[in-house]
């Protein structure tokens, strides 16, 4: 006779702790020493979604948490899962996106014997993590889920580790600990203080060029809403990092576009010639910056506001300094800021306007341009679509010509620039947002990296909507071989690429050929109008470039832009 089972296994601690921090998806791919969870799942309410790579869940992660705001979890096991986890984690930790991501681990009496699939991930991933955590204790389960939520979410969000000894997992009538968290050491600012804020009020009237300069602290923090009541309230230009895309409507007038590498004319000349840059939650990355702290806006007062006050002057110098959460900082600004508070920002705003007229995004829509498929994909996608990118041409055509009407409508890999992100990420944006149209962009080269995923979407029968922009080679690296060496191609041709539509017709996926502009409308409505998953591939020419261009170590205003 069975005896009666007096408490839960670890993997049911784990399980019954994740549902209590509101976890319902977990992305993952499952191994030996994870087998006691994968069993305890079966009677859990929380649903696992199987990738066909251990790269794919933590990208799925990663997407799910972009769109939706909440912490991303996935999962994988011991040894090469756990490695294959290491990309998806530091693009996480590069954009501070919060993840949970959970490690099957061989048993603690065979750790640091080097046996069969293990390997310290604790070690490989502490400086990409903002925590990590090797149970060796299933009744600690319930206060390290707890913790590792609580920094995944807070503060400047980012990923953190918890390692799963097989044992830990299956350990039967275990009493869990109370679940109070021990953290130590662990400072999240808030509102800065007041005479700081009175502070950006009194440079602001001294202010006759003032520009704002937002990054993904604005949509980490939810401060897109304050951010455009303190633009509108004091006419107020915007421009924005590749991040940043979504914190003020792309239609608004104020909104000047993205800045730096690839950014408009208009922005980075404004905040060439600023007076005053507000820049809130941003890390002046070298995309922007060019690597040229010294010579990035140096006509400007600069206020930083950041939740991180390691990024404060860590690249340009800054005149003042607050540390806090955006959207309270910008609360407390628009509570003492006067109406019409800047009488004199006429002349700016006649200058401003002035480059826009004479430097507008210009492109060719008479051929199957991937301008011109963006663009038709903006018309008729409408403003309720999420969108996801690669990385390469594709992703900054996007970010320039995309009209990205609300935050967290756009996932993309900002700070590392992975290829491969795309697709997974397509499929977290999905299940995060299951009533909307979700809708990638991606090259050849990028799907293939992640092409697998195909079966993750059709297994899923996730209605993700493919927009393949394939013109045969890595297009920025061709770019610029183009422009930097004279030409000399090397390891750019991606000959021997598949047909995509057959491809994904091999995974029960439609597929178009799209290979004349006469095609374009068409075929993006089909898309646009189809129940279930589908690829478009439309055939563009690998001459395309990305303009404007700022070549690196140049200055913002050292554009090349025909």
């Amino acid at each position: 006779m069975n005896e009666e089972k007096k408490g839960l296994s670890g993997a049911e601690i784990l399980l019954k702790a994740l549902q209590e921090e509101g976890v319902e998806i977990i992305f993952g791919y499952p191994g030996g020493v994870l087998l006691p969870l994968y069993d305890a799942m079966l009677d859990s309410p929380i649903r696992h979604i199987l990738g066909r790579h251990e790269q794919g869940v933590v990208f799925a992660a990663d997407g799910y948490a972009r769109v939706s705001g909440k912490v991303g979890v996935c999962l994988a096991t011991s040894g090469p899962g756990a490695t294959n986890l290491v990309t998806g984690i530091t693009n996480a930790f590069s954009d501070s996106i919060p993840l949970v991501v959970l490690t099957g681990q061989v048993p603690t009496s065979s750790l640091g014997s080097d046996s069969f699939q293990e390997v310290d991930i604790i070690g490989i991933t502490m400086p990409i993590t903002k925590h990590s955590y090797l149970v060796k204790d299933p009744r600690e389960l319930p206060r390290i889920v707890k913790e590792a939520f609580y920094l995944a979410r807070t503060g400047r969000p980012g990923p953190v580790l918890i390692d799963l000894p097989k044992d830990v997992l299956a350990e039967e009538n275990v009493e869990p600990f109370p679940n109070d968290m021990k953290l130590k050491g662990y400072k999240i600012f808030g509102r800065g203080n007041n005479s700081n804020v009175e502070e950006v009020v009194q440079a602001l009237s001294e202010s006759k060029k003032p520009v704002i300069y937002a990054g993904g602290g604005v949509v980490t923090a939810n401060a897109e809403g304050v951010l455009r009541q303190l633009a509108e309230k004091v006419n107020l230009p915007v421009v924005t990092t590749l991040m940043g895309i979504g914190s003020l409507p792309y239609s608004h007038p104020n909104l000047l576009g993205m800045v730096g590498m690839h950014g408009t004319v208009t922005a980075n000349y404004t905040v060439d010639d600023c007076d005053l840059l507000i820049a809130v939650g941003v890390r002046f990355d070298d995309r922007v910056t060019s690597g040229l702290g010294h010579r990035f806006a140096t006509k400007a007062k600069v206020i930083h506001i950041d939740i991180d006050p390691v990024e404060i002057s860590k690249v340009v110098k800054t005149h003042l300094r607050i540390v806090g959460d955006a959207r309270k900082i910008i609360e407390k600004l628009l509570e003492v800021l006067p109406e019409n508070s800047l009488p004199g920002i006429d002349e700016w705003w006649g200058q401003i306007r002035s480059w826009q007229n004479d430097h507008p995004l210009s492109c060719d829509l008479n051929g199957l341009t991937p301008q011109l498929i963006i663009k038709t994909l903006g018309e008729l996608a409408g403003s309720e679509a999420v969108i996801a990118t690669d990385v390469g041409q594709h992703q900054m055509w996007v970010a320039q010509f995309y009209p990205i009407e609300q935050m967290r409508n756009y996932a993309t890999s900002c700070g590392l620039g992975v290829m491969g992100y795309g697709l997974p990420a397509s499929v977290g944006a999905q299940f995060a947002r299951p009533h909307e149209k979700v809708f990638l962009v991606t090259g050849d080269g990028s799907l293939q990296m992640s092409i697998q995923e195909l079966g993750t979407i059709a297994q899923n029968k996730l209605p993700v909507k493919i927009i393949l922009l394939n013109n045969g080679v890595l297009g920025m690296v061709r770019q610029m071989q183009k422009m930097f060496y004279d030409g000399r191609y090397n390891q750019i041709q991606l000959e021997g690429n598949p047909d995509f539509v057959k491809v994904a017709e091999a995974y029960g996926i439609r597929g178009i050929h799209v290979n004349s502009v006469d095609q374009v409308r068409s075929a993006i409505e089909e898309a646009v109008n189809y129940s279930g998953p589908i690829l478009l591939d439309f055939k563009i020419s690998p001459e395309e470039n990305v303009l404007p261009f700022v070549p690196p170590g140049k200055a913002i205003t050292e554009m090349i832009v025909r």
